[in-house]
């Protein structure tokens, strides 16, 4: 039988009058996968700080009969990361002037050496390149005991989480089997919403259509004319009597069902945004940014050198590479606001007609925090408030929270609203920096969407491979101190690059094969003491059989 690891019973916690958790119970047993998902502001990154004991819930228990580690979000780590995770992870000593991947990097091995039963992984993925990515991925599937993971990459959560706990309204769903499955059945579940919205609605109308109709016979049915006899009077009294009584029940019954009918809630749809973002100015050239880089350091680190950048109008381009080889460094470049030790030789020049929207990882303090989300976006909005709206409703904030105050807001929520309002502006050129960081999966999607629509012109860095993959038209990484740019998607660009391994591998077997033919050449020429020609020559014909094999591949 599984060992009980973790076991919360009523859990309560709030903040003020709104109330963040309100789970009965959990139980997590050794070797679980856990995914915890919810929506910004949804209370995960709380529940997970109450069940490791750095916060206290208001109400109820938690058992933590095993040992426990945290990787944290964001801040330093918790101890020290023992030799042969440093040397995994590739973490450097030093702890000032770290990138935010080299920063993530060693809170994951600080965790890992702690060697615990269970492990909290709030967005562990935070910052990564794609090798941190990779050994990430590969120690986390090796990890031998149990995790409950919160994470915005799809991916992640696809390879390691076998259920998923969702996190709405404080209440805790549990769904069995992995990220896909619990997408599906939240799919049908929203489906099955729609159709009993709508079956309410029609059984809706229909009663108040009835009601309607016996209240105009009702008041059809005329009284007992004044010449008519005692006789004809009484007859016609009683029956215009046992008519209205009948309406009157009729009436009853129709409201009594009305007012017993189920209630349905109208599923949150996503509305479609009719205007196109990022088109009332547009750039009318082919180019929107041309850069020539001598050099660009940081320090005495040289990041790039000798090296360009181009950004087609309409184009969205990834920036990509190692952590700590310059990204966010060269965006800011790019918009005027590098500042010692970063040194830039060069000539940045971008169309007279771009207007730049800057996304910043520290993007809070683009916020006034006293004022509300609507207030906030229209502050800069050059559209109408009935569009701002839904836009913040394809982010994922229902209609009522427009007027929270960015105070209260979770750094996830701050994110959606400095998003907002860059979309919302006059911008026609967003330059965004790890946009997708602190999202969660459900904006991350509408984002996709909002950026795949988008009428300007996009740069930006992300390390969330799917992100990329559906975000991107064309590719531009570090490399060698060299910008290099690949015209497609991310897909595009993985199978030329495997094109081009397949053709190296075959250029260096038929190169290895040529010269091992050169010897047997030279043996045969002159043969050694127990060398027989006739095998030579076998061996010889054999191996221009397969070279003859492997040009035909190349051609």
């Amino acid at each position: 039988m599984s060992r009980i690891l973790l076991e919360a019973d009523r859990l309560r916690k709030s903040f003020g009058t709104r109330h963040l958790i309100d789970v009965n119970h959990l139980t997590v047993y050794d070797n679980e996968r856990i995914g915890l998902i919810g929506e910004n502001g949804a209370g995960k990154t709380t529940l997970l700080r109450i069940l490791s004991g750095e916060t206290e819930a208001d109400e109820g228990t938690v058992h933590r009969p095993g040992s426990l580690a945290f990787i944290h979000q964001q801040g330093k780590e918790d101890g020290e990361a023992d030799r042969q995770l440093q040397a995994i992870f590739c973490t450097k000593t030093r702890r000032e002037g770290l990138s935010g991947g080299e920063m993530t990097r060693k809170r994951i091995a600080a965790a890992l050496s702690a060697r615990p039963q269970l492990l909290l992984a709030d967005e562990p993925t935070t910052d990564l390149d794609e090798e941190g990515l990779a050994i990430l991925r590969k120690e986390l599937q090796s990890f031998p005991g149990a995790l409950i993971l919160i994470s915005h990459d799809r991916a992640l959560l696809r390879l390691l989480c076998k259920k998923i706990w969702y996190l709405e309204d404080g209440k805790i769903t549990e769904f069995p089997g992995g990220y896909d499955a619990f997408m599906e059945e939240r799919k049908r579940q929203r489906e099955f919403q729609q159709f009993e919205y709508e079956q309410y609605k029609t059984e809706q109308k229909h009663l108040k259509e009835s009601a309607q109709r016996m209240t105009e016979w009702a008041s059809s049915v005329k009284k007992a004319p004044s010449r008519m006899g005692n006789s004809e009077a009484r007859l016609h009294t009683r029956e215009w009597t046992n008519a209205v009584l009948h309406v009157s029940h009729a009436k009853r019954t129709i409201q009594n069902r009305m007012d017993h009918l189920e209630v349905k809630e109208k599923p949150r749809n996503m509305p479609d945004i009719r205007m196109k973002l990022g088109v009332t100015t547009p750039v009318e050239a082919k180019t929107v940014l041309k850069m020539h880089c001598n050099q660009l350091s940081a320090g005495k680190t040289v990041l790039l050198d000798k090296t360009e950048l181009t950004l087609p109008t309409w184009s969205r381009t990834a920036l990509m590479g190692a952590n700590g080889c310059g990204k966010t460094t060269l965006l800011r470049v790019l918009t005027g606001q590098n500042e010692a030790p970063v040194r830039f030789d060069g000539q940045v020049q971008f169309n007279p007609a771009a207007r730049i929207g800057w996304f910043d990882q520290h993007h809070e303090k683009t916020l006034d925090p006293d004022r509300t989300i609507l207030e906030n976006i229209m502050d800069v909005s050059v559209h109408p408030e009935t569009l701002a709206r839904t836009v913040l409703i394809r982010l994922n904030f229902r209609r009522e929270e427009v007027f929270k105050p960015v105070s209260v807001l979770s750094g996830g929520e701050r994110a959606k609203v400095a998003l907002a309002r860059l979309l919302l502006t006059d911008c026609n050129v967003l330059i965004l920096d790890e946009p997708t960081n602190h999202l969660d999966i459900f904006t991350l999607e509408e984002l996709e969407h909002l950026l795949a629509d988008y009428g300007g012109t996009v740069l930006f860095v992300s390390h969330d491979e799917e992100f990329v993959r559906k975000t991107a038209t064309r590719i531009v990484r570090f490399d060698r101190k060299k910008l290099i740019s690949f015209e497609g998607t991310l897909d595009d660009m993985k199978k030329a690059k495997n094109r081009d391994t397949s053709a190296e591998d075959l250029r260096i077997a038929v190169s290895t094969l040529e010269m091992r033919m050169a010897a047997l050449f030279a043996r045969m020429a002159a043969p050694k003491k127990g060398d027989r020609p006739d095998r030579l020559q076998a061996e010889y014909m054999e191996m221009a059989d397969k070279l003859r094999d492997l040009k035909r591949k190349g051609n």
